[in-house]
């Protein structure tokens, strides 16, 4: 198996983890569930006082041979019994709840990476577009084994202590050593720690005349407004149809996926409901107030869009109100609200399972208590060639539902797109999957950017940038330096792969001028999914 397929299959297994870890479904939180709220209260009081559990911590504290820690105790069996229920139910400790929060809520000065723990070891799940680690090389996937020259995994290695470590003031240094799938031996690199703010919408402009494009990467607390200032903006450029793009958006708040949904819907269509056990059923109905209901509309999704990302999909494909492009979607239909406990801990428990209009469930199939088997969905997805051939999507056992207007869509686990794009692999080699591994082509692009930072101040548009850098070889410049790092020229891979190196290059070095703004728009240039959203549109009056 290629390095750069193991560095997927990598990441597929953290995203699947973290998922429900970082970007818990909040729904309850802000959608009505306040008699919920409380009854769960009344629940977890009746059964945390008093039991067996505190009979047992009281006689290993007093009267065990040895002297115990009972708080370190408490907290590992609390994890333990959280981690008895589904994949995305999870028990926060105090340490750790504000900094959890923030990852939605605000903003913080750090590295600039998302985590989990697993097995001992810092497992870095997703690195923020534009922020310290990604600046210094460092990639989804990795796993930080070191921190200022000192070994830093073991059971001793908590979040708390990862947060401690990893956040600080801006301008301070930590260096990190990392281990890469495919890599063998360790990389070290210095992050210069900075603000962390956590926006969404990562970029909004005009792919074509008439046609604006808006990439989210989550759902925080300021989503939706974010959203309204991007529409107005392309709306005062002209655009009158959209792209949405939720590809890589594992979810977040669902009150912001449903006020986005709503700008898109007439009045009185069901956006989403939800319902449990002791989680009176929630219904999210359009109002008619929405901005955006004349608008034709394309969603762009991927294995990694999930939960809120599944909402605002799924109520699109429901009430036929656009049209679905990518691959099918991850799979979470589960509702966390969060919980606080008496210590300043607390648990987001899972309580209830959304829908979408028509009735489905998105949730993917899961056992109580098994995590880890959970999270090898991708990987049989990956391994039955699903990303790449539409065909490999198992559909017959899936229920089938209608849309508003009659048409079939499947259950069963995650939002089936309606147009299937597969993975573009045409440009893949050996040398490609080196040079990317050891992120020679980011590096390099600071390196070229540094040393070409006059002349590139003076474009101003993400074009100008464009036809300045196609004038200045950088492909052969690029092989070069990759051949003092130790990549061993191959003629053949590199013509194969010149078209994918030169983009990502000419892209990285547009980001280190112009930002996000000029980033997306080459990057996505040729980007086949995003061509087959915008020929979809064409097609729409």
């Amino acid at each position: 198996m290629s390095s750069k397929r193991n560095i997927f299959l990598a990441l597929v297994l953290f995203l699947t983890v973290v998922t429900g870890f970082f970007l818990g479904n909040l729904l309850a939180r802000r959608a009505g569930a306040r008699a919920s709220r409380i009854s769960l209260n009344n629940f977890l009081t009746r059964q945390f006082q008093g039991n067996k559990v505190d009979e047992v911590l009281s006689l290993i504290e007093t009267q065990y041979v040895d002297p115990v820690d009972g708080v370190e105790m408490t907290e590992e069996l609390m994890r333990d019994l959280i981690n008895k229920l589904d994949p995305h139910s999870v028990y926060i400790s105090a340490e750790d709840l504000d900094n959890v929060n923030s990852e939605l809520e605000g903003s913080f000065s750090g590295i600039g990476v998302q985590f989990n723990l697993r097995n001992d070891t810092v497992n870095i799940v997703s690195v923020i577009s534009g922020g310290p680690s990604e600046k210094v090389g460092i990639l989804a996937g990795d796993r930080i084994v070191e921190v200022n020259d000192s070994a830093f995994v073991g059971k001793k290695i908590t979040n708390e202590k990862v947060m401690r470590e990893l956040r600080g003031p801006k301008g301070t240094q930590v260096k990190l050593g990392i281990r890469r799938w495919g890599t063998p031996e360790t990389l070290y690199y210095t992050v210069t720690r900075g603000d962390i703010p956590v926006n969404s919408v990562d970029v909004a402009y005009m792919v074509e005349p008439g046609i604006g494009f808006i990439k989210i990467s989550k759902f925080a607390a300021t989503t939706y407004t974010e959203f309204l200032t991007a529409i107005a903006q392309l709306k005062s450029e002209g655009a009158v149809k959209f792209i949405i793009d939720l590809r890589e958006n594992n979810g977040g708040y669902m009150d912001q996926a449903i006020q986005m949904t709503n700008e898109f819907l007439p009045k009185n269509k069901m956006i989403v409901y939800s319902e449990g056990q002791s989680y009176p059923r929630f219904d999210a109905v359009s109002d008619g107030r929405g901005t955006c209901q004349e608008q034709p509309v394309v969603v762009l999704i991927d294995e990694f869009s999930a939960s809120a990302s599944e909402i605002f999909a799924g109520a699109i494909q429901d009430n036929d109100r656009g049209v679905i492009v990518g691959r099918r979607s991850f799979g979470k239909g589960l509702v966390q609200q969060q919980i606080p406990l008496s210590d300043g801990s607390a648990i987001r428990l899972t309580v209830a399972r959304y829908y979408t209009p028509s009735g489905r469930s998105i949730q993917k199939p899961y056992e109580m208590g098994k995590g880890e088997e959970y999270g090898m969905d991708l990987f049989s997805r990956v391994e039955h060639g699903e990303f790449d051939n539409a065909d490999s999507i198992h559909t017959a056992d899936s229920p089938v539902y209608k849309t508003l207007n009659g048409r079939t869509v499947y259950g069963g686990g995650g939002i089936m797109p309606d147009i299937f794009v597969p993975r573009d692999t045409t440009e893949y080699t050996p040398y490609l999957n080196k040079v990317v591994n050891y992120r020679y082509l980011y590096q390099y692009a600071f390196q070229y950017t540094d040393e070409n930072r006059e002349a590139l101040n003076k474009l101003k548009s993400w074009q100008d940038m464009e036809r300045y850098l196609d004038t200045q070889d950088l492909l052969n410049k690029f092989v070069a330096y990759a051949k003092s790092k130790g990549i061993e020229e191959n003629t053949a891979q590199i013509n194969k792969s010149s078209s994918l190196i030169g983009r990502q290059l000419k892209s990285y070095v547009t980001r280190n001028i112009l930002g996000e703004e000029g980033f997306f728009p080459m990057f996505y240039k040729d980007d086949k999914t995003v061509k087959t959203a915008i020929k979809e549109l064409k097609k729409q009056r």
